[in-house]
């Protein structure tokens, strides 16, 4: 069964999820949202699904505050970050692209992301586009450290980097990516030609599996519908639900 490039990330982060008792999804993410809501319908645990964009799966009466208490809690096991800049070693930049304070172009801002970023367990990089311009060398502004010294505390840090060519993971120790696999068209050598620093490669860098037939079956019946009462429009590009 032929699948999108919005479907193949939608599986490949809910098989990320597998295990997970409550995973959290902020804002302007409606891949994340329909990874959880999958992986959530193949959990054969209690899963519980946060998705601050939508009412019936937000349960925080006052939103991203009672996100953050809770993540700092240690009720959150997993969060998605993603970011205008993501550099070699998981930093993350929100904030804008120049010489801070001196700014060529400024963005929304980091809106709690160094918090998730100390607090969550697990936090799942992500991030479409991957190219030069998003995946840098060296961030113009950390946002949030993807690593901190040994005297600093924290619980989470970066597990995995998802963009739309490749998975990679990510050693804290070393503050380094490793290639695991790419999706179907690209190559490890065309994926390290469209990434701005260097990366580690797994001994065999495969290729992403493609989605089952039964799990897209699902995907398109059950969990797109939900995505469109929050996410009308990527549902109307993706599945041609009506927006």
């Amino acid at each position: 069964m032929n699948h999108t490039p919005e479907e193949l990330l939608i599986v490949t982060l809910a098989d990320m999820l597998h295990g997970d008792r409550h995973v959290a999804v902020g804002a302007a993410s409606p891949i994340p949202c329909a990874a959880a809501l999958l992986a959530k319908s193949e959990s054969p645990r209690r899963m519980h699904v946060s998705i601050l964009h939508s009412l019936s799966h937000n349960p925080f009466a006052e939103g991203a505050r009672e996100l953050f208490d809770a993540a700092a809690q240690g009720r959150i096991d997993t969060f998605f970050l993603g970011g205008v800049q993501i550099d070699g070693s998981a930093n993350i930049n929100l904030v804008g692209l120049g010489d801070y304070p001196n700014l060529r172009k400024r963005f929304p801002g980091s809106f709690g992301s160094a918090l998730m970023y100390f607090a969550v367990p697990r936090v799942i990089l992500f991030r479409e586009e991957h190219s030069k311009r998003t995946l840098v060398e060296r961030v113009d502004f950390i946002s949030a450290p993807g690593t901190s010294p040994p005297e600093v505390w924290r619980r989470g840090g970066p597990k995995a980097l998802l963009t739309g060519r490749a998975v990679f993971s990510f050693d804290a120790e070393r503050a380094r990516f490793r290639l695991e696999s790419v999706h179907g068209g690209d190559t490890p050598e065309t994926v390290a030609e469209a990434t701005g620093f260097a990366f580690d490669q797994a001994a065999e860098v495969g290729e992403t599996p493609a989605p089952a037939a039964e799990r897209l079956k699902r995907l398109r019946r059950d969990i797109a519908p939900r995505i469109a009462e929050f996410y009308p429009q990527f549902a109307a590009r993706v599945w041609g639900l009506a927006a």
